[in-house]
């Protein structure tokens, strides 16, 4: 894990996934995954740590879902 604050990396993702030229079913996708680590937080930040993880890794490897 980087060492930048817990708090600048969501906002990192949020920022990553709004501009990125995919289709929008991509972004869209992206976006709920977005919603999951933000609830998972309140719950368990242990979960949204490894999801936020998980999510950050896919869009550095260029790792997009298709989408609906």
């Amino acid at each position: 894990m980087s060492g930048r604050r817990p708090v600048e990396r969501p906002k990192e993702a949020h920022t990553r996934v709004r501009t990125l030229q995919v289709p929008e079913g991509a972004r869209t996708a992206l976006s709920r995954k977005l919603l999951i680590v933000t609830a998972a937080a309140k719950r368990d930040l242990a979960d949204a740590r490894r999801r936020l993880d998980g999510l950050m890794r896919d869009l550095g490897e260029g790792r997009f879902p298709q989408g609906d």
